[in-house]
């Protein structure tokens, strides 16, 4: 009679294979059945973006523009590069909310909350793209095409994104994708992150459904090989060609003062970039990484640990050019904000386990076979003031695209199956 825990994989794999084959089919039937949507923030009349047609201008040039009469502008046309597991989905949270307090024009996905990742993304993904079509905002996940974002937004767009520790972020997308990533099937021990990283090699296939997920995941959302040697002049060219590109990389670890460059950058209010933290992990039963395996995930991530070295120095450069006394002031500041807030909005003051959220519209979207991801209940007296605001900083990223209009019906279609084969 088989193990247990081989039943238990061997009804999961069943199951994926039952589900992509279901999913598919709906989806060849949608495409021959349903007339192309129309309907959304993305084709409505909100604040228009400008032209996206002039001339481009290098990112030192587009801020020099912005603040050269002085007192600058608030910057409404943003690329954000969504990257996985680096607390993204909390910035996320905040460009939604500015872009619908200004009504902006956001390029959203057709049918899911992502364009088409992992696949690298192309203007035909946007939901009611037409050519000639220009946005303000575009901030959901993708394979990154600087080509074709570049097409959709004004030319003096700024383009962020963020990073966090390779090992870090390694061990996050390890235990929220490993059910989702075939290879980690083969791995019976208690703890499958430490047994991976005794001898990736001998688990690990380039080729293999999902295997992104689990080798410098930062390099290829950014739209690169992962699979480079670290030794490759291609590595370091990639690298300063992001540098190009974006005009901040925020980092994970020091979120509230990335916050404040980036409230600088754009000359945001500081009520723009209050937060929660959204799609937080509840703390795991097995521990954190240790110093040898910290020093494992490290080496196995050298494209990412190469890439996030640069941008940390970097960004400790902006922080010395900022002035170390005014940020620690305008740190202090956010965290007073966020914590008033919280005391404003959350019930119990704190996040909860997905079993304890009272309303459904509260709900985070769970990793596959576990309830993991915390989230918050909204007090239930709250003065008219506030109301609005707690609602949209504590309601979570698919909730939200549906409050926007985006059609979501692949992401709505997953969950139904989801919720039948109780995974």
């Amino acid at each position: 009679m088989p193990p247990p825990q081989k039943k238990h994989w061997e009804s999961m794999a069943k199951g994926l294979v039952l589900g992509a084959l279901f999913t598919s089919f709906l989806l060849l039937l949608y495409s021959y059945v349903v007339p192309p949507m129309h309907t959304g923030l993305a084709s409505t009349t909100p604040e228009a973006a400008a032209s996206c047609s002039p001339p481009l201008l290098e990112p030192e040039a587009v801020t020099r523009a912005n603040r050269s009469a002085g007192e600058c502008q608030p910057r409404r046309n943003i690329v954000f590069l969504k990257t996985h597991k680096t607390a993204s989905s909390t910035l996320l949270n905040i460009l939604f909310r500015f872009g619908q307090k200004h009504r902006l024009k956001f390029a959203f996905p057709n049918g899911r909350n992502d364009f088409d990742y992992p696949t690298f993304f192309a203007r035909s993904l946007v939901q009611d793209y037409r050519p000639g079509a220009c946005f303000n905002i575009i901030c959901n996940h993708m394979r990154f095409h600087y080509d074709e974002v570049r097409g959709l937004v004004p030319p003096n767009a700024t383009f962020i994104t963020v990073l966090r520790d390779p090992a870090r972020l390694f061990e996050s997308s390890f235990h929220y994708f490993g059910p989702v990533v075939p290879l980690t099937w083969k791995l019976s021990g208690a703890d499958k992150l430490a047994e991976f990283l005794q001898d990736p090699d001998r688990y690990y296939d380039p080729n293999g459904f999902n295997a992104h997920y689990l080798r410098n995941l930062l390099f290829f959302d950014l739209g690169y090989d992962s699979g480079l040697d670290p030794g490759s002049p291609q590595v370091q060219e990639h690298i300063l060609e992001v540098e190009r590109r974006f005009h901040l990389v925020l980092l994970q670890e020091y979120f509230d003062e990335s916050l404040v460059l980036l409230k600088d950058l754009l000359c945001w209010e500081l009520e723009d970039v209050l937060y929660f933290k959204l799609n937080a992990r509840r703390d795991s039963p097995v521990p954190r990484l240790s110093g040898e395996l910290y020093g494992r995930a490290t080496a196995w991530n050298m494209l990412d640990a190469h890439l996030y070295r640069h941008f940390n120095a970097s960004f400790w450069r902006k922080v010395e050019a900022f002035g170390r006394e005014r940020m620690a002031r305008e740190v202090a500041a956010l965290r007073r904000a966020n914590e008033r807030m919280r005391t404003i909005c959350i019930d119990g003051g704190h996040a909860v386990d997905a079993a304890a959220i009272q309303d459904d519209a509260m709900q985070p979207w769970q990793p596959l076979g576990t309830k993991s991801i915390l989230g918050y209940n909204l007090k239930k007296s709250i003065g008219q003031r506030h109301a609005q605001l707690c609602r949209r900083m504590l309601t979570p990223e698919i909730q939200y695209l549906m409050d926007l209009g985006v059609n979501l019906w692949v992401t709505k279609l997953w969950k139904f199956i989801r919720d039948f084969l109780r995974w």
